[in-house]
């Protein structure tokens, strides 16, 4: 990654996530280090601000190497996550001033090799543990991470540990940036991290690390591809994508006639092991529906982050290319449901085409009360944070964990056994919806907002 002063312009051009910007910022006004700098700069599109002022640059491992050349490019090997700094100076920064400040910097940060080991923690494999790195994937495209899973967690690990502390980050999609975020907690000292992973199979990286200093991950939602993975707590995920599957067999005739049977496919993310098991679900019900020609399945495509804009441009494109022609659609989460959704609309499909969900968000819910949409799958959160909580108290007591477990494991790619907790998933559409109420996943109130009381489906009486 590259950062460019500029004599001209006077200010420096990075993209940096809202997590390194806060890591950054805590760093440079607490640590003590080698070099103070005037910071004038204004933060990422998150809205996240460095205040105006003088900060110390900590961490000898901060900066590798720097090429200098016209505009001076500065570029830095990942050593330490909290990797890069800078912005404009309130004064004209002179080139000359520059290069008397990355040599010195230089001189005083250390060396090029220098990169850095993790705090030793004084809990040995989470024994005694008492501060716990949280790390979920994103919140662009699902709902449910910082809506559900955060507040569960930060409330139930110390609930059920006494004394326990939380550090919560989020990667915002980027792989790369929960690396740096896990490597920030190990430093911290955090001795358990639970990890939704944004990658299952870069991952493996966190993992390999944290076993180096001691310190258990538990896979939360989404099953890391790592051996060395102490747990793994999630859903049946294969059974989510059985759910799917069934609700189509068991409705299809309701939408498809002779010449008129066509099924897509918009499947979540390849590098998240759990669309692999959803896809898998789905299949094992679909496809004697294919085979025997009940059902022609012409789009079957995974979506990259589970990137719902893309979604919706993979629905344009089916629907272009057989004409529109499309009855069934098989969509994996709700968040990708509601851009496909989008594309019907502009071809007054919607309410036509059986479309599936899951998640059981807010949008979902009011999809299905509209009309648009025909299910979801609740997967009820407050299961997955209580086990998870159950099993980070196990840890650090250092008792037996086979009650949690019961037996259960998910095999990686290389078939390794993880002990896990598999909660079950249950499917909602419009005749038990309020279900998702009865759960505590959302309030009458966040359903009712801003639905249109003419809605299909909507209850008479029921948003007052």
């Amino acid at each position: 990654m590259s950062f460019i002063f500029s004599t001209e312009r006077r200010r420096v051009t990075d993209r940096l996530s809202a997590a390194k910007w806060r890591a950054l910022a805590a760093c440079l006004e607490k640590k003590p280090g080698c070099f103070l700098y005037e910071v004038v700069r204004y933060g990422p599109e998150t809205g996240l601000y460095l205040h105006p002022g003088y900060y110390r640059v900590c961490s000898p491992s901060l900066w590798q190497y720097f090429l200098v050349r016209k505009h001076v490019k500065a570029k830095c090997e990942r050593t330490h996550p909290l990797m890069k700094l800078f912005g404009q100076t309130g004064r004209k920064l002179t080139l000359t001033a520059l290069f008397v400040f990355l040599a010195v910097l230089m001189v005083a940060c250390g060396s090029a090799n220098n990169t850095g080991s993790p705090t030793t923690t004084t809990a040995t494999n989470g024994k005694g543990c008492k501060k716990i790195g949280v790390l979920l994937p994103e919140t662009a495209t699902s709902a449910r991470w910082d809506n559900n899973d955060r507040p569960l967690l930060q409330q139930l690990i110390p609930q059920d540990l006494s004394g326990a502390t939380v550090d919560y980050s989020n990667a915002q999609g980027d792989a790369d940036t929960q690396q740096s975020q896990a490597e920030a907690d190990l430093t911290k000292g955090d001795c358990i991290l639970v990890v939704a992973a944004s990658d299952s199979v870069k991952a493996a990286a966190i993992v390999a690390k944290a076993k180096a200093a001691g310190v258990p991950v538990i896979a939360y939602d989404r099953l890391i591809q790592s051996s060395d993975l102490a747990y793994y707590v999630s859903f049946d995920n294969v059974k989510v994508g059985q759910i799917q599957g069934q609700y189509i067999a068991d409705h299809y005739k309701d939408y498809v006639s002779a010449g008129h049977n066509n099924l897509v496919m918009i499947n979540g993310s390849q590098t998240d092991n759990n669309a692999k098991l959803f896809n898998q679900g789905a299949n094992s019900v679909l496809q004697p529906l294919i085979d025997a020609k009940t059902l022609t399945k012409v789009y079957d495509q995974f979506t990259p982050n589970w990137d719902n804009p893309t979604a919706q441009t993979e629905m344009e494109g089916a629907l272009t290319t057989n004409s529109n022609n499309i009855q069934i659609a098989y969509v994996a989460n709700d968040g990708m449901a509601g851009t496909v959704i989008a594309a019907l609309k502009a071809q007054k499909l919607n309410g036509k085409v059986l479309v599936t969900g899951q998640d059981s968000t807010v949008a979902g819910i009011q999809a299905i009360l509209e009309g648009d949409q025909s299910m979801t799958v609740e997967k009820n959160y407050a299961l997955e944070a209580g086990g998870t909580a159950k099993l980070v108290a196990a840890i650090s007591n250092g008792t037996d964990t086979s009650s949690l477990t019961n037996g259960a494991t998910t095999a990686t790619s290389t078939g390794a056994a993880i002990p896990s907790i598999l909660e079950t998933p249950v499917a909602i559409d419009k005749s038990n919806f309020q279900q998702v109420v009865t759960d505590n996943l959302m309030k009458v109130a966040d359903i009712c907002k801003n639905l249109p009381t003419t809605a299909k489906y909507l209850p008479s009486g029921y948003c007052g």
